[in-house]
Order: C-alpha cells, then sequence, then structure tokens
C-alpha cells in the first residue's frame, strides 16, 4: 500500500509538471523591432503584439471589452534601439488570454504596434514616461508617430519552436487640423498653468458654435455654454447640408437600428435649422479640448498626476475665449451641461467652482459616489473583481445591456488595460479614474486604488478619493457652505439599466439631495425606465433619438435659468435679437 501510495504521489507530480510545461513552457515567440530607417535614435515606449482571427479590420483595431475581442500581449520597453529585437513569449501579459502559450493552433493574422513614451520632468520632481496626445485624443491604436506593422497571416502553434518575426516598418501619420466654418471654429492655447506643472508646453483647446447673426451683432456680448466630454476633433453633430441621398446606410448594433449614420446626418441638419433659425436663443457653444498624457480628457479637475486642469480651464481657457468671442464673462452667464464623461465633469466643475457657473445637466455620469464605484464599494470591499466570501469567487460584472446580460467583467476590462500598459497608461476608463483621483505614488506614476492583476483594494488610496473626488460625499461633507451656492444648480439624469451600473451611485446621490432640507438643492434628478447609457432626460424619444438632441433640450433651459438668476444691471438684451 505505501508503495502504490509513494507511486501515485509520483504520477501526479509528474502529470502536473507536464500540464505546467504545457501552458507555461511554450516555445512559441514574436520578435518584434523597428529598422533605422524609421528613426535612428532608441525609444521608450509599450511594444504590442496583436493577433486576430477576424481578417474584417486591422488588428489594431479589434481590442476591445466585449466578447468579439481579439488578443493583445505586451511588454516596455525602454532605449529600444533600430533593429533590436522584443521577445514576446510565454512570460509576456497578455488580454483575454493571458499568455501566447494558450492561443489555440491555428491561422491568425498578426500585428506589431509601439506606442511611444516621452519623458516629462514634472514640478512635483517626479521624472515620468508617457504618450503624449498627437492630436488624436489620446488612442495608441492611431496615434501620430506611433510604429506599426502591416498585418501579416502566421500560423501559430504553442507547442512548436517558432520564433516569428515582425518588423514595425509603418507610422501613423500627422492629423490635419480642422477647418474652420461660418458658424464653428478652433482655438487652442498654450497653458501657463500647465506647463509649469509638466515642465514642457502644454495647450488647451475648443471647438466653438458661435450663434446665428454673431457678425451681423458686433454690439452682442453671449452666455457661454460649456459641453463636456471625450475629446472632440471638431464640433459634432452639426451639419449645414442635407443629408447625403448616395450614404451606404450602416447599422447600429447598440441600438438595433438600420441606417444610423443616415438619423445622425438627418439630426445633425436639424440642428442647423434649429440653431439658424429666429427663435432660437443665442448663445456660444464649447466643446473643450483637454487630451492630456493619460487620457483623452482630463476630468476638468486639478489633480496630483495631470495637473490644475480645472484652474486652466475654468481661469485660462473660458476668459481667453470670452474675450476673443464677446462673452459676457460672468457666472450667472456660464452652463455645463454633458453625458457620461461629460456628466460626470459637468457636475464635478458646478461643485469644484460654484460660483462661475451657473448649472449643471449632467447625464448619465461616471460614478458620483464611490460606495458605487459602478459595481464595487472601494471604502468597504477587499476586492474589485470578486464579492467578498469565504467558499465563492463569484465575478463581479463589468458591462451589461438593458436586459441585464453581461458582455464582461471587472477584471477582464482591467487586464485588458494591464495588456495595453503597465502604471496606468493604458489611455482607457479604469487607469483614467485612477490617474485623476489618485496621489502620487513613489514611482511619479498614480497610486493604485487596487492590485490590476488581483484586485485587491487599497483603501489608504480609496480613503484620499473620498476626500477629495468622491463628488456625493463633497457635497454632504460641505453642504452648509456649498448648498447655498448650489440652489437649482444641480440636475442629473441616467437610464436604470446604465451600461456600466452608473445609476447605482446616483441613488445614493438623489438620497441625500431629496432629503437634505438645509437647504434643499431645487434642482431634478431623473431617471429613464430601462435606458441604457447616455440617456440625458428625453422622456418622449428612444435614446438614439434623445442623444442627438443634446444641445436643444438643454440651451432653453440654461437660457430659462439665466434669464431668472442673473443679477441687477446683468445683459439680458444684446443677444437676445
Amino acid at each position: 500500500m505505501k508503495k502504490a501510495f509513494i507511486l501515485l504521489c509520483v504520477f501526479l507530480i509528474v502529470l502536473a509538471c507536464q500540464q505546467n510545461q504545457g501552458t507555461q513552457k511554450s516555445k512559441l515567440s514574436f520578435e518584434l523591432s523597428f529598422p533605422e530607417e524609421k528613426s535612428a535614435d532608441a525609444m521608450d515606449g509599450r511594444m504590442l503584439l496583436l493577433v486576430s482571427k477576424d481578417d474584417s479590420n486591422e488588428p489594431r483595431f479589434q481590442i476591445s471589452d466585449g466578447p468579439d475581442t481579439q488578443l493583445v500581449f505586451g511588454i516596455d520597453v525602454d532605449g529600444l534601439k533600430p533593429d533590436e529585437s522584443v521577445i514576446i513569449d510565454a512570460n509576456v501579459f497578455g488580454y483575454p488570454l493571458k499568455s501566447i502559450a494558450e492561443i489555440p493552433p491555428g491561422d491568425y493574422w498578426v500585428q506589431g504596434l509601439l506606442n511611444r513614451y516621452e519623458t516629462f520632468h514634472r514640478s512635483d520632481g517626479h521624472t515620468v514616461k508617457l504618450p503624449p496626445d498627437k492630436g488624436e485624443g489620446q488612442h495608441w491604436n492611431r496615434k501620430p508617430g506611433n510604429f506599426y506593422s502591416t498585418p501579416e497571416k502566421v500560423s501559430i502553434d504553442p507547442q512548436k519552436n517558432i520564433a516569428i518575426a515582425i518588423v514595425l516598418d509603418q507610422e501613423i501619420p500627422p492629423i490635419l487640423p480642422p477647418e474652420d466654418t461660418k458658424y464653428i471654429k478652433h482655438i487652442k492655447i498654450q497653458s501657463k498653468l500647465l506647463s509649469d506643472f509638466w515642465g514642457r508646453p502644454m495647450y488647451l483647446g475648443a471647438c466653438i458654435l458661435l450663434p446665428e447673426g454673431f457678425d451681423e451683432h458686433p454690439e452682442a456680448r453671449y452666455p457661454l455654454v460649456v459641453n463636456h466630454g471625450h475629446f472632440p476633433y471638431t464640433f459634432g453633430g452639426f451639419r449645414e447640408e442635407p443629408p447625403d441621398p448616395d450614404l451606404e446606410p450602416t447599422y447600429s448594433a447598440r441600438f438595433d437600428w438600420p441606417g444610423y449614420n443616415k438619423t445622425q446626418q438627418e439630426y445633425a441638419h436639424k440642428f442647423y435649422l434649429w440653431w439658424t433659425a429666429p427663435d432660437t436663443p443665442r448663445v456660444i457653444i464649447i466643446e473643450v479640448q483637454h487630451a492630456n498624457p493619460y487620457y483623452d480628457d482630463s476630468y476638468a479637475v486639478n489633480s496630483a498626476n495631470l495637473g490644475p486642469y480645472g484652474d486652466a480651464i475654468t481661469y485660462e481657457l473660458i476668459p481667453h475665449i470670452e474675450e476673443k468671442f464677446r462673452g459676457i464673462g460672468e457666472g450667472w452667464a456660464r452652463t455645463l451641461y454633458g453625458g457620461s464623461t461629460g456628466g460626470w465633469e459637468a457636475l464635478g466643475v458646478q461643485v469644484f467652482y460654484p460660483d462661475e457657473y451657473n448649472g449643471c445637466y449632467a447625464a448619465c455620469p461616471d460614478p458620483i459616489d464611490f460606495c458605487q464605484y459602478c459595481l464595487v464599494n472601494i471604502y468597504k470591499d477587499k476586492n474589485a473583481y470578486f464579492l467578498d466570501s469565504l467558499f465563492k469567487k463569484t465575478p463581479r460584472p463589468g458591462q451589461r445591456n438593458w436586459l441585464g446580460e453581461i458582455s464582461c467583467t471587472l477584471e477582464e476590462t482591467n487586464h485588458k488595460e494591464l495588456a495595453i500598459a503597465t502604471k496606468g497608461r493604458s489611455g482607457d476608463q479604469w487607469d483614467i479614474w485612477q490617474a485623476v483621483y489618485s496621489p502620487v505614488g513613489e514611482d511619479g506614476y498614480p497610486k493604485p486604488i487596487w492590485d490590476k492583476v488581483t484586485g485587491e483594494i487599497d483603501h489608504e488610496v480609496a480613503e484620499y478619493w473620498r476626500e477629495n473626488y468622491d463628488l456625493s460625499h463633497i457635497l454632504k461633507r460641505d453642504w452648509k457652505t456649498l448648498g447655498p451656492k448650489l440652489l437649482g444648480k444641480i440636475h442629473i439624469y441616467c437610464g436604470d439599466m446604465d451600461n456600466y451600473y452608473l445609476n447605482n451611485a446616483v441613488y445614493l446621490t438623489e438620497e441625500f439631495l431629496e432629503s437634505t432640507t438645509d437647504p434643499y438643492y431645487s434642482g431634478e434628478v431623473d431617471y429613464g425606465d430601462r435606458a441604457e447609457h447616455c440617456w440625458n432626460g428625453d422622456q418622449t424619444q428612444p435614446n438614439a433619438i434623445s442623444r442627438l438632441r443634446y444641445h436643444q433640450m438643454f440651451i432653453p433651459m440654461f437660457v430659462d435659468r439665466m434669464m431668472k438668476t442673473a443679477p441687477a444691471g446683468a445683459d439680458l438684451t444684446s443677444w437676445r435679437y
């Protein structure tokens, strides 16, 4: 019996070793390099290997949170020289497969890409390597100057001793600046505040929609409407020409809507007709461009890792625009709105700068109460990826549809970011929240709110988040002084089946606002029944349409409030022609 037991143990050990070798000691590798004709300089950055079964597009455009995502594996490079190879083997982290050793044998399209970093010597004494925005809105797969290879079809078998060479001999070209029109203007200024922080010239921009009659009424001074959100190349959703009758219709899977591109053109032209109609309020709308080394926008607040974007936008960019385009230039004549990221920004800016703006209209805002940071309570939960349990390991969902069907988990979407970049440099959602809200770590990068691999939460970091960026907590903590300044200014809208569970944080914030009577907030919180992400308060239209009518919905509300709250002697006539 004893001998048999020993033999059984030996057999199990050998079997375990064989299985481990089969998954971890793959003989497959990829050798990625860039040629000297692309650059004679050594490069810092993140080398990415993209692997795809789908030939409908380049692999670099096929990495997503959803079930259709293809594969990405990444490794940091520091001082990579021309023609020097970077080896991606079974030890390199990937998404959604953790290692190339897990790739099933078969034919795949493969592509390499180098997301190039530059060195920043910040005023806080830290030196960091980050991917600067190059006008694309901080997207690694289309950032000008990044090297990449032409997709190539290869046979992959992790158990064969194969080294596949990939040469990154292509470079993403520069992006041409948009052209001004009669109505749409584009400006860019160097921010002293941001340049001082980052140790190099840093810029802010805006896409501006001027009112009808702007040139014909040089005496008029206008209210300013600030539309926050993701990086805009130009002012979108405004089309002077009628819809293109020859446009080939495309299907929107998100809205189950045939020919949605035609619908978008139709409503963009309707907006132009409304904008130029005689009874439309005459205001200036701006969309802020504040892409930065971490994301396509800054969340419009001051941050230890991003710098003083809140002050730079409010005290540098906006006064510049108001001076150049005849804005009234006073807090009663400025209003904020936006959806998703822009929804958080609208509320956040109103809270942090209560006297500088006269109302926020926040649709589907990113988490405004970190007790419901999507589905994580960062103050009480031990782990972000799994429910706290002694014996179970239940994953937390990351996204759903209106029926509650799950498309990814929190672990999966965070591991996607980790494969794309370390130290919070992926340019994606969870990394930018961390960059904005976290203190600076000892290495100069954002201090993680949780371990990116395991999901274990750092509650000291969570406390920093609470006191500095948890908008619901800040409202509760400071309501005695904030409340009187925010009366009638807070308006929040969210679908009760938001894809990212953002409605949960809205419930908690509403509970405080509605229960507080000293003073009562006198605003509005509303929900869309079974509505998904970016529902904006329109109870009469489906989400696919209401999202195309933000301006028409909110501007009359803005003007009505301005007329009722303007101080004595304010200009209420020059812009009302």
